[in-house]
């Protein structure tokens, strides 16, 4: 980073800092530690290199405990003279604040490679991502280590205290003072605030003039997410699901504008409600629905949609939450305060077509059969203490429905038959994922109006190809469009088959993007109920037989070798169990190395784990992948299980569980996810729940999604997705700053020793499963355990007091595994922000 980007970023007419220009000592090299109040406090760690100031911000501050890491972001070069600057930096300026030089001193490489100077050495570990340096400071004194974080974060670093003779577990940032004037950065910022007050004062006491406010615009609206069952809680409220159009509206002295939740404008079609909201006598931006209601007040989106025909009905707006009052952004309320300041706001104003949207607290059960029994739309639930949180779907806001009605994206029409013209009916579709999915055809709601219409919409947009991977069976011709128009529809029931039964036609959504339309049926890993494998040849014993899969026939033996003796459940169990679950468990399988843990006797056997297979042993149709061992140095053939053959091929080697590697071979070095491993030592689960909840109030800190799994045997796995973006050096180092906070909210029940004897009995958090090679079993794995229990995703919801690890077994499973689909399909999704998690959140 240059110093070019430091000039942009500043007006030095307005700012007393120094123009960026290059200096340098003449002696030794020089470090300033500039405690900075900006926007959020932080320490400035700064070091001369090359003539400039190489800088990071550190949000938490250095520490002398090498135990602690801390997250320093990388920011632009600052130039050399900066290093005596202190003062303030006047409002509208980057940077805007109060800054004291806390510590400085001189610095030099810890080591220096033969040949180079000292700076030629620092250049050098600044590219390589990894400064080792000795600090001379007043307050900070000893090694000390800068690492980056790999992946995709260009500029996160951690800030490492390394042990030597100044380590030390105090807290060195109690030493507040600055080393220059030998004043608290805290009375700098009081002097400050008495001088603005000062100049306040001064200026109210002249003539007033008219101050231009920062103007208001369009903020995208917070979403919520979809839940099966209303609930009592007192820390939520309930409010009214509407059946119409999610409105922002931007209230202001010149104009008032009405959006859609894309920013579609929606001021020309709802006027009546812009022109209603002018009689605010304040500005605000706010978020509601627009509807049209029958005649018993309940909303319903095709009156919505023939008022936008034919302006007929009265339009209401009702009005749940407020962004920003007179220009101050108020999101970081609680939901209650934001509601009484909107209450307040509303009642103020005589207004004929907006409406505050009440709610009730702590009673979710009754407000849905209330609801129920009013024939509306559903509930929304929302935690009453939560923010307001700009364009992101959030589980502090969540949707319970008792009408059946859809979100559909058009992907085709079909040929009119009788007289019926324009078209027969429309094909439907909605997003898993990145992938199209058919859900159905609807050919009823249209008039004659209607259906000419869409036509006429529809025709620019024809295409030949179907936009769908998957072959549908429709028996009229079909006209295929390209998936961007987006319909609501009312529907009996989903169908076995995910398809919607009885769909009628309600209208089009112009406020919705169809890549917004998730799939809202089962999942469709749906579990084959397959018959149980028969025997295929003539010369079969009871206990072995051919079986053939696809091209491949697998020659299974000893199917009624008991391997769970106290439960009599033999080896053929566990390979139907296999048989019936691949298609759950092969996802999280696929092209990643097994380190094969045999058991050919049961589990009261020896058993024998087995990373190389001999390729000359093997049938020739078995993949495997050779992979460098540091610890052997040699090449390891592993086998790599990528269909059910292979799976079916080592459950008969007396593979019971199966343990894949957390990366692929196609991204050895990057793993899909972080895993926390809750393993007891002693047997008591309800601290394993205890612990594991812990780690899911860490994540929801953070904003990122975890995903909870029995571990089949004592414990709890909780797996955070990472879409293989990061090495694994970068995973273990977030892993262990996940496992530092979890273990501050628990200290009493869980430990970060990794010696036994040093637990004293309490839950290791074990986040050294994040190394390259380490294993766990797979979700859906089967445990060599009493009961043959099995690996089991769970719904957060379920980790509860009531959680049992014995309770999911192969005998009771593949039925939930049915209803439920596959819970942990998140975990291979895109994952989490490492990079924008560390820096928001200060880490």
């Amino acid at each position: 980073m240059s110093l070019t980007k430091y000039n942009q970023k500043r007006n030095f007419k307005s700012t007393k800092e120094p123009e960026g220009k290059k200096g340098n000592s003449k002696n030794e090299l020089i470090f300033v530690i500039q405690k900075h109040a900006a926007s959020h406090l932080h320490y400035d760690f700064r070091l001369e290199v090359d003539g400039v100031l190489k800088s990071w911000a550190v949000p938490k501050g250095p520490s002398l405990d090498p135990d602690i890491k801390r997250l320093a972001m990388e920011v632009e070069d600052h130039p050399y003279s900066y290093k005596d600057f202190e003062g303030n930096i006047p409002k509208g300026n980057y940077g805007a604040g109060n800054v004291i030089v806390w510590d400085n001193g001189t610095y030099e490489p810890l080591e220096v490679e033969a040949g180079k100077s000292p700076e030629k050495q620092l250049l050098s570990d600044l590219k390589k991502g990894h400064l080792r340096f000795v600090l001379k400071g007043k307050k900070l004194r000893g090694s000390f280590s800068l690492v980056k974080l790999h992946g995709k974060q260009e500029n996160a670093w951690l800030l490492l205290k390394k042990q030597d003779k100044y380590a030390a577990k105090e807290d060195i940032l109690t030493q507040d003072k600055s080393v220059l004037s030998k004043i608290s950065l805290e009375s700098m910022i009081k002097e400050a605030q008495k001088q603005e007050e000062k100049e306040e004062k001064k200026s109210e006491e002249q003539p007033k003039t008219s101050a231009k406010k920062r103007a208001l615009s369009f903020k995208k609206p917070m979403l919520a997410s979809l839940t099966d069952k209303p609930f009592d809680d007192e820390e939520w409220l309930f409010e009214n699901k509407y059946d119409g159009y999610r409105a922002i509206s931007v209230v202001t002295e010149k104009d008032t504008a009405l959006y859609s939740r894309n920013e579609i404008s929606f001021t020309k079609n709802f006027q009546t409600i812009a022109d209603d909201l002018k009689k605010l006598e304040h500005e605000a931006i706010l978020d509601g629905e627009v509807v049209v209601e029958q005649k018993a007040g309940v909303s319903d989106f095709q009156l919505l949609q023939n008022y936008l025909k034919t302006g007929k009905g009265k339009l209401k707006y009702y009005v749940f939450d407020i962004l920003n009052l007179d220009g101050n952004d108020i999101t970081h309320l609680s939901l209650l305060e934001r509601k009484e300041l909107l209450k307040i706001l509303l009642e103020k104003a005589a207004l004929e077509h907006v409406f505050y949207s009440d709610h009730v607290i702590g009673k979710g059960i009754d407000f849905f059969n209330k609801s129920i029994k009013n024939k509306t739309e559903g509930i929304i639930a929302k935690k009453a203490s939560g923010s307001y949180t700009i364009n992101k779907r959030t589980k502090d806001w969540l949707k319970i429905k008792n009408t059946q009605a859809e979100e559909a994206i058009i992907i085709g029409i079909t040929t009119p038959q009788n007289s019926r013209k324009y078209f027969g009916a429309i094909l439907l579709g909605q997003y898993e994922g990145k992938t199209l999915k058919y859900i159905g055809k609807c050919g009823t709601g249209f008039s004659h109006e209607i259906l000419k219409e869409l036509y006429e919409k529809f025709s620019p947009h024809f295409i030949e190809k179907s936009p769908l991977e998957e072959k549908i069976s429709v028996r009229e011709t079909i006209q295929w469009i390209q998936p961007k128009f987006v319909c609501q529809v009312k529907f009996a029931e989903w169908t076995q088959d995910n398809h919607l039964r009885q769909p009628v036609y309600l209208g089009l959504r112009i406020d919705k993007n169809a890549e917004e339309v998730s799939f809202s049926g089962k999942s469709s890993v749906i579990i084959k109920k397959e018959s149980k494998m028969e025997p295929k040849t003539a010369k079969q014993t009871e206990n072995d037989f051919d079986l053939k899969l696809g091209k491949v026939t697998l020659h299974l033996s000893n199917q009624n070798k008991i391997y769970f003796p106290d439960d009599k459940i033999t080896k053929g169990e566990i390979i139907q169990y296999y048989n019936e679950v691949s298609d759950l468990i092969l996802p999280y399988l696929k092209d990643r190395p097994q380190s094969m843990n045999r058991f050919p006797n049961g589990i009261e056997g020896p058993s024998f784990y087995q990373k190389d297979v001999d390729e000359d042993k093997i049938p020739s149709w078995i993949k495997t992948k050779k992979i460098f061992s540091e610890s052997n140095n040699a090449n390891i053939d592993y086998l790599i299980c990528n269909e059910k053959a292979t799976l079916l091929y080592m459950a008969n080697l007396g593979c019971i569980d199966i343990n894949p590697w957390n990366s692929t071979i196609k991204r050895i070095e990057n793993p899909d996810w972080v895993v926390i491993d809750i393993d007891p030592e002693k047997d008591d689960f309800t601290k394993v729940v205890e612990t594991a909840l812990a780690v899911k109030e860490v994540m929801d800190g953070l904003e990122a999604e975890c995903y909870c799994k029995t571990s089949g045997a004592s414990g709890l796995h909780v797996y955070i997705p990472l879409g293989g973006k990061y090495d694994y050096d970068t995973v273990k180092i977030f892993a262990e700053i996940v496992a530092h906070e979890v273990y501050q909210k628990v200290p009493k029940i869980t430990s970060l020793e990794r010696s036994i004897k040093k637990r004293d009995h309490k839950i290791y958090i074990d986040y050294l499963q994040n190394r390259k090679g380490q294993t766990l079993a797979a979700p859906y794995s089967v445990r060599p355990k009493p009961g043959a229990t099995v690996s089991t995703p769970l719904e957060w919801n379920e980790v509860n007091a009531k959680l049992s690890p014995k309770q999911f077994t192969i005998k009771n499973v593949l039925k939930r595994f049915e209803q439920k689909g596959d819970l942990w399909k998140p975990v291979l999704g895109k994952g989490i922000d490492i990079k924008g998690i560390l820096k928001k959140n200060g880490l």
